[in-house]
């Protein structure tokens, strides 16, 4: 997929993420979406391309919300370089392993998006941020996985077929 395309799936995602996404938010936790495109694109294409996904991504929310610029675009930058670790090394199309690796993955991007806000001095009490945002968010997005990751290998297998005729 071109970089054009992908940018503009990002925009859309992300605009989704923060409107419509807002309605179905359970206890304030609601799915992150850019994450869980990042992790895709790195389980299916690779660390390099998760990684850049992710920092790209990340950019695009940091731009969006306003706060601190790079924050997220570090924190899903390493959440895509690990999902694309794990796709050289799982198999592609088993959903259950894919939900796995997309708990873990959005567990580790926001661990550091925490790790960060340590490191800028903003204290956030460590029982607070692992059980009331990150293993929420990440079970949240995880859950998503076998609703859209079935699409996701359709349209690639398609798009591909179709390239090659």
């Amino acid at each position: 997929m071109h970089f054009s395309a992908l940018l503009f799936l990002l925009g859309a995602v992300l605009i989704l993420q923060t409107t419509i996404l807002e309605y179905i938010a359970l206890y304030g936790v609601k799915p992150d979406l850019v994450m869980l495109l990042v992790i895709f694109n790195g389980f299916l294409l690779g660390p390099r391309e998760g990684a850049f996904l992710g920092f790209a991504g990340g950019m695009l929310e940091d731009l969006f919300s306003g706060s601190y610029i790079g924050l997220n675009a570090l924190s899903n930058m390493v959440a895509g370089y690990f999902a694309g670790a794990c796709g050289e090394r799982f198999y592609k199309e088993n959903t259950l392993v894919v939900s796995g690796v997309a708990f873990v993955s959005t567990a580790v991007g926001l661990s550091v998006n925490y790790l960060l806000l340590l490191y800028l001095n903003i204290h956030v009490p460590l029982f607070h941020a692992l059980l009331r945002v990150v293993v929420p968010t990440a079970l949240y997005t995880a859950l998503l996985v076998p609703f859209l990751f079935k699409r996701v290998i359709s349209f690639l297998k398609t798009r591909d077929r179709d390239q090659l005729n």
